[in-house]
């Protein structure tokens, strides 16, 4: 099973990368799941539109994840609730629409879980995410629930994602860290 992730698709060179290369990079590697965080992919960096993820879907991508930016279009809390592959952090204040996490298939048909969660430290006001994480994993089990478990945490601090790594370890199949201004993996000495 290959899994591809990208982090933050920023504004129009972003889709234009996207739209250039993803296909090619998907078929040349027989990547079996695709899955993109696109909250940044206007033109502004602000957001997403329906079409924006209309044009990501067909470049291949299975599932599009998000974060702090995904409201800043108005038309997302309306196509959101319809297209359920498009996910918004799990712990968003509630109430609001769509979904923070789904099973998907992949190609090769199996079941992938793809959570969405927004971390705390310097974010916009959400529930807390380790609660958020830990009621999830009571709820989805891996390979028992999903053949593999995705985790998206956005967030600005390297420290909240390493956290969150150490609490699903064992649990989940990998967790991505999005939105950082510095590697996950950041250089300690």
């Amino acid at each position: 099973m290959k899994i591809l992730v990208l982090g933050d698709v920023m504004g129009g060179s972003g889709r234009k990368a996207i739209k250039k290369n993803l296909s090619k990079i998907i078929n040349d590697n027989e990547i079996d799941f695709t899955i993109i965080n696109g909250e940044n992919s206007t033109d502004s960096g602000r957001g997403i539109t329906k079409s924006i993820a209309e044009d990501f879907f067909l470049q291949g991508v299975d599932v599009i994840t998000s974060g702090n930016h995904i409201w800043d279009q108005k038309e997302t809390t309306e196509f959101i609730k319809e297209e359920k592959r498009l996910l918004r952090p799990e712990n968003s204040l509630k109430p609001v629409p769509g979904d923070g996490f789904g099973i998907f298939k992949s190609k090769n048909n199996k079941r992938v879980a793809v959570i969405n969660l927004m971390a705390n430290v310097f974010m916009k006001k959400s529930e807390d995410v380790f609660e958020t994480a830990k009621h999830f994993i009571k709820k989805v089990k891996l390979k028992v629930d999903a053949d593999f478990i995705v985790v998206d945490l956005h967030g600005e601090t390297t420290s909240e994602k390493m956290a969150m790594a150490y609490f699903f370890d064992g649990k989940v199949t990998i967790l991505v860290g999005t939105h950082t201004h510095v590697p996950t993996s950041d250089h300690r000495v």
